[in-house]
């Protein structure tokens, strides 16, 4: 077990004997926070907050801080937020004790130290790291006879049998009381505040992106409100454009995907602004993503091995031929030669943050024009988001790669997009400057630019700026033409009804419905993004 970071060289080494002795008889109540850096409608520090003295732990699991999906633009978000929560555990008498380590070697030394009754945790539903760290954790716990108890925190069910019926049990969740946060708590004798490493204590490289987002609960409970009371209110006709999107949208997916807010604060919150101050198709609109939220976090609960399969297991090795390293290089340093997928793609990389719509189109095109497998770049895109949420991560990902066998092909047309919600190419020039001098409709085109023109705008395309590396119309064509290929298997077909059956939405109808098998694929020019029994997460 690693060293407390404190002030002690051991956990709690400050303490008497006498007082060791005396807790080992009468014992504590964990309480481990993991994704739910907050104290507002938090029901395991409610339930230990009744049962006596409180130990608050966060555990820092080298194994999880190493993964191929963890970044340090995540850490900085996490220290903010246990700065802010430790501050406010602080206030309540009972400091946040900070441990690196594994998680049963951290739990196991505590007991040994403090004689743990309990455990209080919220449930998880992350990767497969933490869904094996937790089964761990609750083997471990059996053993050591500590009565370990995990509880849920947002819309998404564990162990689900059936998702008939799920979006009233969303909908139950939702409408219950919110759990107030205890006016003080019972903590060991001589608990003490500890620091905080930095990414570079931890080993982490450093992230050079500048987040304009704050970590934290309070942080996360001002942008709730400016999000309410002013920059939401065109929410529903501003979400889907970058120029707009930073400001417009809720802008709450991180501190949702840490927990330093609960979904049902957002939810409840939400609905009793809408009408006044907030117009109510705007809140609509952001409630529904709020649903299709959870709903997707709950694919990953109910079947985990999707983190290394595709939904419809047709699927899995559809992009084994044709793999081009260089072409995902390109892809992840904005540098495709299109230019507003470059400008979504630097951006994001920049701020660790963009739309949905653009974080769908990034992948489409990834998938579609670049035929890029999805396990290729799923743990490289992780660390492009700060908030980064396993189960909605994995779900959209595989669904806007075409994997499911219950949605439509969402083939984006890169020049269309561009000119739909960027038409006047403010976006693209500040994002890609070689291209802020080309002026007019062919800042989407820029390959069209004569030499004349180039030479105007400083730009040599091929040079300056990379010609497209692939051709739109001929990477789409072989794209339909491979997954037309695909449904004619009878094999695709019984994966996409063994998965409607068990991830399908039943909102609309509330039982699952057969996907059908086309008599003929049908060719579209662009699929655009709708939001359909199987939508998107708006963030």
């Amino acid at each position: 077990m690693g060293a407390l970071l404190g002030s002690g060289s051991l956990l709690l080494g400050s303490l008497s004997e006498a007082a060791l002795v005396a807790m080992s008889r009468t014992g504590v109540h964990g309480l481990w926070f993991k994704r739910d850096l907050r104290l507002l409608d938090h029901a395991p520090l409610r339930e230990a907050a009744q049962r006596g003295r409180v130990l608050p732990l966060y555990v820092i699991e080298p194994s999880l801080i190493q993964a191929a999906d963890f970044d340090a633009l995540h850490w900085n978000f996490i220290r903010e937020s246990l700065c802010d929560l430790s501050s406010k555990l602080s206030a309540l008498g009972c400091p946040l004790q900070i441990v690196v380590g594994e998680a049963v070697d951290v739990l196991a030394q505590v007991h040994k130290r403090f004689n743990l009754q309990s455990l209080w945790a919220h449930e998880e539903t992350g990767n497969g790291l933490t869904y094996r760290r937790d089964l761990a954790v609750a083997s471990w716990a059996q053993q050591a006879g500590v009565a370990f108890h995990e509880m849920p925190q947002n819309g998404v069910e564990r162990r689900l049998q059936d998702r008939d019926g799920w979006s009233r049990m969303w909908e139950q969740r939702m409408r219950a009381p919110i759990v107030s946060t205890p006016e003080h708590l019972q903590a060991p004798a001589g608990l003490q505040a500890c620091a905080i490493p930095s990414a570079q204590a931890l080993g982490l490289a450093g992230s050079p992106r500048q987040v304009e987002q704050q970590g934290g609960e309070t942080a996360a409970q001002a942008v709730l409100q400016s999000f309410i009371q002013q920059r939401g209110h065109r929410y529903h006709r501003s979400m889907s454009s970058p120029n707009t999107a930073f400001e417009s949208c809720s802008r709450l997916s991180a501190y949702l995907a840490w927990g330093c807010l609960s979904m049902r604060t957002v939810v409840q919150s939400v609905r009793a602004a809408a009408g006044s101050p907030m117009p109510k198709i705007a809140a609509r609109a952001f409630l529904s993503r709020c649903h299709w939220h959870c709903h997707f976090m709950q694919k990953l609960e109910s079947e985990p091995a999707i983190e290394y399969h595709a939904f419809n297991r047709a699927c899995d090795r559809l992009r084994d031929s044709g793999q081009r390293a260089d072409w995902l290089a390109a892809w992840q340093a904005g540098r495709t030669g299109y230019p507003f997928i470059d400008a979504c793609m630097r951006a994001l990389c920049a701020r660790g943050w963009i739309n949905f719509r653009m974080r769908a189109m990034l992948v489409s095109f990834a998938s579609y024009h670049l035929w890029l497998d999805w396990r290729q770049f799923k743990d490289w895109l992780a660390c492009q988001f700060i908030d980064y949420e396993p189960g909605i991560h994995i779900s959209q990902i595989q669904m806007q790669s075409g994997l499911t066998g219950i949605n439509t092909l969402r083939i984006y047309n890169p020049i269309k997009q561009g000119q739909d919600h960027d038409a006047a190419g403010d976006f693209i020039r500040k994002w890609v400057p070689e291209l802020q001098n080309v002026s007019g409709e062919l800042i989407h085109e820029p390959w069209k630019l004569g030499a004349a023109a180039q030479v105007a705008a400083g730009c040599r395309i091929g040079q300056d700026y990379p010609l497209p590396i692939v051709d739109h119309k001929e990477a789409v064509r072989k794209a339909r033409a491979a997954f037309s290929e695909l449904r004619k298997r009878d094999d695709y077909w019984e994966a996409a009804n063994a998965v409607m059956q068990r991830h399908g939405s039943r909102k609309s109808s509330g039982r699952s419905q057969r996907p059908k098998r086309p008599k003929k694929v049908a060719a579209s020019p662009q699929t655009e993004l709708n939001l359909d029994a199987e939508g998107g997460v708006e963030s």
